[in-house]
């Protein structure tokens, strides 16, 4: 009977990230409470106005500061509330605060953000699908030799992926309604109420029906129910982390926006096709998960990292189609929601990628690397369209 437990507990503990976090734990509280707060003074302060070179600078450095205290308490609620709810938690919080921004610069483009909902959705579909999987995937394959993880939970999550994505993104592209790449009113409001069902029933999977299906499992297929590494933390400590988890992302993502500019006047005099802004920008949004998922690929918890990753996604299609067909009810201007060609490929390309990936429950670094690739093609084609 210890033995067993032993197996599904996992090793014995060891100083990883949990550990190493409470013993050092009056620095990390002191970095990670006053960079959250220094993220959103200052963005009140920058909001809004045009940027020196070297605000931007000190922006850019609080920005990465925030990225990590996010990360930080993330994992400390993820510690207190287990899986998959810890996912859920980064995901779903990210995702709200990327949806106020997009719906924020809409407002403010006028007809220059018609595309805006478009690209940073189908951003955020390539760089968990393909850059944060694989990364993940390459990564937890080369310290342990293969990376393990539940396909019915992960297999679920794509299909849930795939299905938002060609009903939001690839079916505007065909329909006649109305002409060009966009929904009529009726096929807006279809899409966005779609979206919601599909991502409350993924979601109602993940913690209530099925929570089985997406927790780790070890290299015998066990799941691991538990973790021996460091105490949860309390309620109360978990409370104020997931304050202060909120007050990061805020600033991540207000922060990259008042860095926006900076990066368009780059593009622009480099001689970039527009669209590599929101590659920028949905990159910089996504850098708490991206960590997080990595960190915990490095632990062996793969189903974590997927978690994560098509969490963030389904999230990302499931709340932002909604709000936009909300937002366009008084924007004045067209909402093009369909893809082009080329990325319809990439994006079937990556459906069909990622369900041979996901089969077996195994993968080596040659299916990380197929991943990588085809995330590496999506920013070629970004740059060079």
């Amino acid at each position: 009977m210890g033995a067993s437990r032993e197996l599904i507990a996992g090793p014995p503990p060891v100083c990883d990230d949990h550990c190493m976090t409470a013993r050092r734990r009056p620095l990390t509280a002191r970095w990670t409470t006053l960079v959250p707060l220094l993220a959103v003074v200052l963005l009140v302060l920058t909001w809004g106005r045009d940027l020196p070179g070297a605000i931007v600078a000190l922006v850019t450095l609080v920005l990465a500061g925030a990225v990590l205290a996010a990360v930080h308490h993330a994992e400390v609620v993820a510690h207190r509330v287990g899986e998959p709810f810890g996912s859920l938690v980064l995901a779903i919080a990210v995702t709200i605060i990327e949806v106020a921004l997009i719906v924020t610069l809409m407002v403010d483009g006028g007809d220059k953000s018609a595309t805006l909902a478009r690209d940073t959705v189908f951003a955020a579909v390539m760089i968990t699908c393909n850059g944060i999987v694989g990364l993940c995937l390459l990564v937890a394959s080369l310290r342990h030799g293969t990376a393990v993880f539940n396909p019915e939970g992960t297999g679920a999550a794509l299909a849930t992926v795939a299905t938002l994505s060609t009903l939001s993104l690839v079916l505007p592209t065909f329909t006649t309604s109305k002409p060009g790449p966009e929904f009529s009113t009726f096929q807006l409001t279809f899409a966005a109420l779609s979206s919601l069902v599909l991502y409350g029933l993924f979601v109602t999977t993940q913690t209530v029906r099925h929570r089985d299906y997406f927790l780790p499992i070890t290299r015998h297929g066990e799941v691991i129910t538990a973790e021996e590494h460091a105490e949860a933390p309390t309620a109360r400590t978990a409370l104020i982390s997931l304050g202060l988890l909120g007050l990061a992302l805020i600033g991540v993502v207000g922060l990259a926006k008042g860095v926006s500019p900076t990066i368009e006047s780059g593009v622009e005099a480099a001689g970039l096709h527009h669209a590599v802004v929101g590659v920028i920008i949905a990159l910089l949004v996504l850098l708490p998960e991206t960590i997080a998922a990595l960190r915990s690929a490095r632990r062996d918890r793969v189903q974590t990292s997927l978690n994560l990753a098509l969490g963030s996604a389904m999230a990302s299609i499931g709340l932002t189609i909604p709000a936009v067909a909300l937002a366009s009810l008084w924007l004045s201007g067209p909402l093009v929601l369909g893809l082009g060609a080329t990325h319809m490929v990439l994006l079937a390309l990556t459906v069909v990628v990622a369900s041979l990936t996901v089969v077996p429950g195994r993968a080596t670094p040659l299916q990380g690397g197929v991943h990588l690739v085809l995330f590496a093609a999506y920013l070629e084609l970004a740059i060079n369209p």
